[in-house]
C-alpha cells in the first residue's frame, strides 16, 4: 500500500511541476509577442507634426486622415507573422508615404520622411 501511495504522490508532483514550467513558457511567450506587437502601435500626434510641418488647416485634415490611416495598417502588421507581417509593414508604409507626399510640399515631406525613419528606427522595424 506505501508503494501505491509514494507512486501517486511523485506522479502528482510531476504533474504539478510539468504544469507550472509550462505556465511559465506561456507566460514569457505571450509577453514577448505583445512586445512585439507594440512596436508596431503607430499613434501620431497630429497637432505636433502640424507644428512641425507647419500645415495648414486642410493639410492638418488631411495629415489627420493619412495617419489614422497608417495606424490601422501598421495594426495588421503587428498582429500577422512571419513574412506576413513583413510584407504588410512595408504596404503601410509605402502607402503612408505616397499619400504624404501628395498632400506635403517637397520640405515638408522631407521633414516628415525623417521623422517617420527615426520613430521606425527607434521601435526597431526599419531593416
Amino acid at each position: 500500500m506505501k508503494n501505491a501511495t509514494k507512486k501517486i504522490v511523485f506522479t502528482l508532483a510531476a504533474l504539478m511541476t510539468m504544469t507550472l514550467a509550462f505556465a511559465e513558457g506561456e507566460t514569457k511567450t505571450n509577453a514577448a509577442v505583445a512586445a512585439e506587437q507594440a512596436k508596431y502601435e503607430m499613434n501620431v500626434n497630429v497637432n505636433a507634426l502640424a507644428r512641425t510641418l507647419n500645415l495648414d488647416a486642410d493639410e492638418i485634415d488631411a495629415v489627420n486622415f493619412i495617419s489614422a490611416d497608417l495606424k490601422k495598417d501598421m495594426q495588421k502588421a503587428g498582429e500577422a507573422q512571419g513574412e506576413d507581417r513583413d510584407n504588410l509593414y512595408k504596404k503601410a508604409i509605402k502607402h503612408n508615404l505616397s499619400y504624404m507626399h501628395a498632400v506635403l510640399d517637397e520640405d515638408q515631406y522631407r521633414t516628415y520622411v525623417k521623422l517617420l525613419n527615426a520613430t521606425l528606427n527607434n521601435r526597431g522595424l526599419n531593416k
